[in-house]
């Protein structure tokens, strides 16, 4: 294939390695490895040979079906893209015609996150296609396993400690998740932006969490830490485990609620209705705000910088090569993960 067009690529190349979802279940039930075609880029899209790539929310999501309720946007019987992921780190193999940006062999991380579900595209497989507006180049310093490891948690923290939260020098942030994917990140980055972080999390992770700057910690194995007395500017619940109101209830009069969780993932509503009451707090007296992930390049790059600086650091739990994908979802779906679970070539 032409580095500038979407020329017809040999029929050796015509296929890829993938992990094909079937139907809706246990992922080691419906996950499964198969040749399934290889994309093409559009115009505007780059074609990225995946080295790397993560499990999130979003996945296990789409491969449990659970709440039934999430079916009507995936697909009744199974999901309309039958291929899981959206972190992407590896290297360009072809560009489409509008692409200047990039060209073949160069390392680059990034998302096709916001776009996957136009297209039948995924990072659960040897190559993907993303919009070239979605990338930036990997730096040297970061390996294709921390690239791949910081897109859509890292994205994500950010925005909620920097642009949602605006926490800063003064402020009082606690992160209820501290341990998981974006816990450990947004840790690390409220941290930086100079403010006071408190982080929940259970007795084996409390050194971990300590490690990565956070002043306080309160294990939830042995206190409930809606029953505390402190106020807090911002909250940042990664599990949203408890009542929206009883969170809400330790923040300061101007403080920020922030429920970035599905919850747990049981029958047809599943945590739905909890997330429901958390957002209508927000037509009261609450100041409740969500984060809405959309991977750009401006912050990518923000994303990037605080990760060669050492300011941030990625933690990874366990690899996985892809043909082991479904054990890496089973994994995340055990919901105690500490930081990410990658897939790697």
């Amino acid at each position: 294939m032409s580095a500038s067009t979407n020329a017809t690529t040999p029929e050796r190349d015509a296929t890829m390695k993938a992990i094909v979802q079937r139907g809706y279940g246990a992922p080691e039930q419906v996950l499964a490895p198969d040749d399934i075609a290889r994309p093409d880029p559009s115009d505007d899209e780059v074609l990225v040979r995946m080295r790397a790539t993560s499990v999130n929310t979003p996945d296990w999501l789409a491969v449990t079906g659970v709440p039934y309720l999430l079916r009507l946007g995936f697909g009744l019987r199974r999901p309309a893209t039958p291929v899981r992921g959206s972190d992407i780190a590896g290297t360009v193999e072809a560009v489409g015609k509008n692409v200047t940006g990039f060209r073949p062999g160069d390392e680059v991380f990034g998302s096709l996150w916001g776009n996957s579900a136009k297209s039948l595209a995924g990072t659960f497989a040897e190559f993907t296609v993303v919009p070239a507006s979605q990338l930036i180049g990997k730096p040297a310093e970061l390996s294709f396993a921390e690239a791949a490891a910081s897109v859509m948690s890292g994205i994500t923290a950010l925005l909620a400690m920097r642009d949602v939260g605006r926490a800063g020098p003064g402020k009082r942030v606690l992160i209820n998740g501290a341990s998981g994917g974006v816990g450990t990140l947004a840790v690390q980055i409220a941290k930086t932006l100079g403010a006071q972080v408190t982080g929940v999390c259970s007795t084996r992770n409390i050194e971990l969490v300590q490690s990565l700057g956070a002043d306080h910690i309160i294990d939830y194995t042995r206190e409930d830490y809606t029953r505390g007395t402190q106020r807090y500017d911002v909250i940042l619940d990664n599990v949203l485990n408890h009542p929206p109101s009883a969170t809400a209830d330790l923040l300061t009069p101007t403080g920020i609620f922030i429920p970035n969780s599905i919850g747990s993932a049981r029958g047809l509503f599943g945590s739905l209705p909890r997330i429901a009451r958390a957002k209508m707090m927000g037509w009261g007296s609450t100041d409740v705000r969500t984060v809405t992930c959309l991977p750009g390049q401006d912050d990518l790059n923000d994303l990037a910088a605080l990760l060669v600086s050492g300011d941030v650091k990625v933690i990874i739990e366990r690899a996985y090569p892809l043909g082991e994908a479904a054990h890496a979802v089973a994994h995340m779906l055990g919901h105690h993960a500490r930081g990410k679970i990658v897939i790697t070539d």
